[in-house]
């Protein structure tokens, strides 16, 4: 038989018993609660974690991106800039290319003209030769040449139109002194004249030193006949023939001969020889029982020196330009000039020559002088 506690509520015990249980439950829920709690607030730190991960991350890409893009801009302006001076560039190279094409084509033009003035025609027409001197030698048997030399100087032409006189002074200060004062008035008989002074500008000439060497010892032998022997023959025939003293033969020293050009060079023992034979210019020769006729000539050397172009100003002529004729004739407007450029109180000195044209066209020459120029 069981008994009641003394005091007890009943129904109290079951009741402490239930809540004791529900309690449990209730801790047992908040532990879950708070163990999942923390799973969350921790999941959420990882989850933070990650995003500011990730932010941080996309912050550093779109700082690349806009360090990119900067540089992009900063690259596509650098380009426009350089593109804009290579285009500059390339138009200034082509403002050059062309300026020196231009350039080109004027110095062609230049070099044509210069070419055109300064060709040399290949054969010197026939001129009068002055014969200056002959210088005898000591020993005429020692000499194997005849030397010749020539000073060849072309002479210059110039054009002399209407109203203009071209006048040459015997010193050359005199025509410097003119030249100070581009304008003179030269008193004529009943008027007075304004005349024009100018230095005459000549065009191109040349000049050279010819050296001619004729042989004494040797002769060129031509038209020699296409004999049926040998050359060894041949030379000793032209040897035989040659060192006979007629006409004009001597000893023979040696004998060139060239079957293909029926030429032969033929060399004398003695200094003379070859000027007795070159007179007769055909020569027999007899070979096989035939009389041929060969032809003889003497051998020439000739070289070229001191070969020069020259052009310039005359040093003692003037070019009198803008005359008005006003005298009767052509003489007496020539003396009248030359009175008054004769004067030292004008300028003037001493007059060597003078050429006046009143009509018409003259053409004057200037030859090359030696010691004073043209």
């Amino acid at each position: 038989m069981s008994g009641k506690a003394e005091g007890e509520i009943p129904g109290m015990q079951e009741n402490e018993s239930g809540n004791i249980q529900d309690l449990e439950k209730w801790k047992e829920k908040t532990a879950k609660a708070e163990n999942q709690k923390a799973k969350l607030l921790l999941a959420k730190l990882t989850a933070d974690e990650e995003r500011r991960k990730w932010e941080l991350e996309l912050k550093r890409l779109k700082d690349v991106e806009d360090k990119l893009a900067k540089e992009r801009k900063l690259d596509w302006e650098n380009y426009q800039k350089n593109l804009s001076i290579i285009n500059e560039q390339k138009n200034e190279l082509r403002r050059e290319i062309q300026f020196l094409k231009d350039k080109i084509t004027a110095k062609k033009a230049k070099c044509e003209e210069l070419a055109q003035r300064f060709r040399l025609k290949r054969f010197i027409p026939e001129t009068k030769v002055k014969f200056t001197h002959l210088e005898k030698v000591k020993n005429e048997e020692m000499h194997t040449n005849i030397c010749c030399f020539f000073d060849v100087s072309t002479n210059i032409s110039f054009k002399l139109n209407k109203g203009e006189a071209l006048i040459t002074f015997e010193e050359e200060n005199v025509t410097q002194e003119l030249l100070q004062k581009s304008h003179h008035v030269v008193n004529l008989e009943n008027a007075k004249t304004a005349v024009r002074v100018r230095p005459v500008e000549l065009e191109s000439g040349l000049s050279f030193w010819l050296n001619v060497k004729i042989s004494r010892k040797k002769i060129n032998v031509s038209d020699i006949p296409n004999l049926p022997i040998p050359d060894e023959w041949v030379k000793d025939k032209l040897e035989l023939n040659f060192c006979k003293t007629k006409p004009g033969g001597g000893d023979v020293q040696d004998v060139l001969y060239d079957r293909q050009s029926q030429m032969a060079i033929i060399t004398f023992v003695q200094p003379g020889v070859a000027n007795n034979i070159v007179k007769w210019a055909e020569y027999p020769f007899r070979a096989s029982d035939e009389i041929y006729v060969v032809m003889v000539s003497p051998i020439v050397e000739k070289y070229l020196e001191r070969f020069e172009m020259f052009s310039g100003i005359s040093k003692r002529t003037l070019l009198l330009t803008d005359i008005q004729d006003k005298a009767e004739d052509e003489e007496s407007m020539q003396d009248m000039i030359a009175i008054h450029f004769q004067k030292p109180s004008n300028g003037g000195g001493e007059v060597e020559y003078i050429r006046y044209v009143s009509k018409g066209t003259n053409v004057a020459y200037f030859e090359m002088d030696t010691e004073s120029g043209i």
